[in-house]
């Protein structure tokens, strides 16, 4: 064991890996918490270790050299994920939250429960005139679409090509992007900046109600005086598709998939649909939509972990650091018996929106959709079931599933 970790890498992940990562989070977390994955970045899975970091005002999430090296600095990839919030440092990041923030609460949660709540009736009604359906593409991905094209007021008939722009784009963020992903993804963010451009434009001569529109309140927005440049703006509407469906639609899938498999705690939410929020908590807990985050030091650290002596860990300055989220979701030491599933969880301080001064903008947002939409699928069709396996999506910064095949 202590061989294979020794070797253990997420660019090229051992047998076994993409199906259950948390074996082997474990051992990581048990015999070396602290893992170096080459000469200038570490891989942390305590939890404590991964809020520290979170949490520390020596910490950068600038990525412009790591992106520059893997995308190529004249790249639409590099130009997209440098200017998007989650990859800035204040000042810019500071500004850009605000904004969004401000817009998404402009929009509030009351305001949206009735228009989710009829788009996911009427998923299921299409689901129910099938004998089987792919719950991916037929429930869970449709979902973050249809809210975040409304929220921006984009046309229905020019929303086809979102999900799989948005598919693109990240996907380039993994470890060990192949050519063929990075063309598709620098393809994808050329293709959505020129949709985006023209929506805009659009959008300036033919503005709308700002507390109605969320593209009209980050065009018109302003943070000490100043807006978004057209350059931020595109970039940040992409981000918000990007960063909206992803998790929204692995965590729905990802819930489903657990509640099923574990067909009592499946059996409880329908005795008791007022644990659907506490049931939304533990999927995100246990099968953590975004499994990776990545941070940069920027002074030197001393961690909480400690080496085989019983010595303080101290990373210098410069250290990239890989934060495992979905290790540290499953750490004993914060979740008793972690690798069981417990709708019932409580407390449930997990870590799949983040934390601190980058947590998730829109994790309100998320979970409403998923709140929604399990409440719904308990009414309306308690007898659901899995049919055969479902097909795992083999990224590893994201975990879900390509396909899911249930019968209602």
């Amino acid at each position: 064991m202590t061989a294979w970790i020794d070797l253990f890498s997420l660019k090229n992940p051992p047998e076994g890996f993409i199906e259950n990562p948390y074996a082997f989070y474990g051992e990581l977390r048990v015999r070396r918490p602290v893992h170096w994955l080459n000469h200038n970045t570490v891989f942390l899975t305590r939890y404590n270790d991964v809020v520290a970091m979170y949490r520390s005002s020596v910490v950068s999430s600038d990525k412009q050299k790591e992106f520059g090296d893997k995308f190529g600095h004249d790249s639409p990839l590099y130009q997209h994920h440098t200017t998007s919030l989650v990859f800035n440092d204040p000042p810019l990041h500071t500004r850009v939250r605000k904004l969004l923030i401000g817009a998404l609460q402009t929009r509030s949660i009351t305001t949206m429960t009735e228009p989710l709540t009829r788009l996911v009736n009427a998923l299921i009604d299409r689901m129910e005139s099938k004998r089987d359906c792919d719950f991916v593409r037929d429930f869970a991905a449709p979902i973050p679409i249809e809210v975040i094209g409304n929220l921006l007021v984009i046309p229905p008939s020019d929303r086809g090509p979102l999900r799989q722009w948005s598919l693109d784009i990240l996907s380039a963020l993994e470890p060990q992007p192949s050519a063929g992903v990075l063309e598709q993804g620098n393809r994808a963010v050329s293709e959505f900046s020129l949709f985006l451009k023209d929506l805009i434009a659009h959008r300036r001569q033919h503005p709308k109600r700002p507390e109605e529109d969320l593209l009209s309140k980050l065009i018109l927005g302003e943070v000490n005086g100043e807006r978004l440049s057209e350059h931020e703006l595109i970039h940040q509407c992409i981000f918000l598709l990007n960063a909206g469906h992803e998790t929204t639609t692995n965590l729905i899938t990802n819930g489903l998939v657990c509640l099923l498999s574990h067909r009592s705690q499946w059996e409880l939410l329908c005795g008791h649909i007022d644990l659907v929020p506490m049931a939304v908590e533990e999927c995100l807990r246990y099968e953590s939509p975004l499994q990776l985050n990545n941070r940069l030091l920027t002074e030197t650290v001393e961690l909480d972990s400690k080496d085989a002596s019983s010595r303080p860990i101290v990373l210098p300055q410069g250290t990239f650091l890989t934060l495992g989220v979905g290790a540290a979701n499953r750490d004993p030491e914060v979740f008793p018996e972690p690798d069981q599933f417990d709708i019932a969880r409580k407390p449930n301080h997990q870590l799949a929106f983040g934390h601190g001064p980058h947590a998730c903008a829109g994790m309100s947002v998320a979970r409403l959709e998923a709140k929604i939409a399990f409440e719904s699928l308990v009414k309306r069709v308690p007898a659901i079931e899995l049919v055969g396996s479902p097909k795992r999506d083999p990224r590893i910064r994201f975990r879900g599933f390509q396909q899911v095949v249930v019968r209602m």
